[in-house]
């Protein structure tokens, strides 16, 4: 008798102590909460972010998929094409069309995608990010 009630009190302290110490830390984080600031704009803190949860995470810009031959998994294959990313100009920039829905380019992400729309401050904080050179800060 005494054997199972260690037994089962030694069952109940690690099924509390797995209980507790696991966190949700993921499922709180909205992409649309982050402020970007209108100069000084991070690839790596702002922009990444935004093409990870709205435009990778969705199956279309992702290394494998790569939608109208577009991967916007990492810099270096966002910047890959200077007809996506033309540093210095966001007006030249067909991410920057693809985003508005402008140039005769369909709005991205699509309402299909099952994503929210872009904010207007990512939008600015894109273009704010080409018009600052495109860098890979």
């Amino acid at each position: 008798m005494r054997k199972l009630i260690v037994n089962t009190s030694m069952i109940f302290i690690f099924s509390m102590v797995i209980f507790f110490s696991c966190k949700d830390s993921g499922t709180n984080f909205n992409i649309d909460d982050v402020e970007i600031p209108s100069k000084n704009v991070s690839y790596s803190e702002h922009i990444q972010p935004i093409f990870n949860y709205k435009c990778t995470n969705s199956g279309c810009h992702d290394g494998s998929t790569r939608a109208g031959n577009l991967d916007l998994t990492n810099y270096a294959a966002t910047v890959s094409r200077s007809d996506i990313v033309f540093p210095g100009s966001a007006e030249l920039s067909k991410l920057i069309w693809a985003v508005e829905g402008t140039g005769g380019t369909e709005i991205m992400p699509p309402f299909t995608a099952g994503v929210t729309p872009i904010t207007d401050n990512q939008l600015m904080g894109m273009k704010t990010w080409i018009n600052e050179g495109a860098e890979a800060n």
